[in-house]
């Protein structure tokens, strides 16, 4: 039997020593540093960042694992530390200005990261505007979610010109001049990650700050093959849920389980990204699907228990709804919506 990844192995015990054992008092209150603070020694910020700027460059099955593992112990700790992926991979894979001077404090956890992109999907629409302004970039419109304000050190911003290019900047994560944030959200599930919205008058960024510049349907089209996928959070709180459960009803829920899971991770590791997408789409559907079920099972196994709000079941119900929509585009809510109504 072959060794687990380091850092699959201090997932874990990170996740078995501090992540699970205070997730529903997280869960009312906020991510705390301290959390943050393990998980930056820990290396897991550098998953899939290259060797040569410190990271650890681990293959796309160990970052899945991981994922599992940080988003079944304690979803909230999980999502403000994933956000952080996202620039780290944007910087490796491409040579704008920002790359030598941030990817290497991004890789060793040194600086922590979210993201503001999400709103590029709702295209043609633009609720982020950029415009050349003084040897750089000024930003104007309306990031409708942020996670990780108060928490994060930098953040990666995008946004849509006027002839149809994405622009990706990084700059501090902090109200400054053009930059306010809202007050944090109160969300049904994943409130403790600091959720606000930001309103961007005039936010100037300087050439040094692009990470990304490119046609937006290039972007869209990558986008695509990222989130057509099943999202590997989704089977962390489904395998969290199981265990809550007595073996006689999560036998089968469990064999279902592997059944999707292993079917979608060979679709991820295949060698051909831009095929069978409605298959990955239909297996996204019903990994979705699946941790609903399990988490319902959860709930109704713990009958009364579960409506307290310090109770696992009910709230990995609750994180079971965000993760339905989280990095929903309008083909995975319409090939959900139909699965719900067959």
């Amino acid at each position: 039997m072959t060794a687990p990844h380091p850092l699959v192995t201090r997932a874990r015990s990170l996740a078995d020593g501090l992540l699970a054992p205070h997730a529903e008092q997280v869960d009312q209150e906020e991510v705390p540093t301290s959390h943050l603070t393990e998980i930056r020694r820990s290396g897991l910020l550098g998953l899939n960042a290259p060797k040569e700027y410190g990271g650890a460059g681990a293959p796309g099955a160990v970052l899945r694992e991981t994922a599992e593992i940080l988003a079944g112990a304690c979803c909230s700790t999980w999502f403000v530390q994933a956000q952080h992926h996202t620039p780290v991979l944007t910087l490796a894979g491409n040579e704008g200005p920002a790359r030598e001077r941030l990817l290497g404090p991004l890789a060793r956890g040194e600086l922590l990261s979210g993201v503001a992109y999400a709103h590029l999907r709702a295209y043609p629409r633009v609720p982020v505007r950029v415009t050349p302004e003084r040897a750089g970039w000024r930003f104007d419109g309306t990031v409708p979610w942020y996670t990780g304000w108060g928490l994060n050190d930098v953040l990666l911003l995008a946004g849509v010109t006027d002839t149809g290019e994405v622009l990706f900047a990084f700059t501090e994560a902090r109200e400054q001049p053009g930059l306010r944030a809202s007050a944090p959200m109160r969300l049904a599930a994943l409130g403790a990650a600091r959720t606000v919205s930001l309103e961007l008058d005039g936010l100037w960024l300087p050439e040094e700050a692009v990470a990304l510049r490119t046609p937006h349907e290039r972007w869209s089209a990558a986008d695509r093959l990222r989130t057509v996928n099943a999202n590997p959070a989704v089977f962390g709180v489904t395998e969290a849920a199981l265990t809550l459960l007595d073996e006689d009803t999560a036998a089968p829920l469990r064999a279902r389980l592997t059944d999707v899971r292993t079917r979608a991770y060979a679709l991820a590791d295949g060698p051909a990204p831009h095929e069978h997408l409605a298959e990955r789409l239909a297996l996204r559907t019903r990994a979705s699907e699946l941790m609903r079920t399990a988490t319902t099972a959860a709930v109704v196994t713990g009958g009364g228990r579960s409506m307290l709000l310090t109770n696992r079941a009910q709230r990995l119900a609750r994180e079971a709804l965000f993760l339905m929509v989280q990095a929903q585009t309008r083909e995975s809510r319409t090939d959900h919506l139909r699965s719900l109504t067959d």
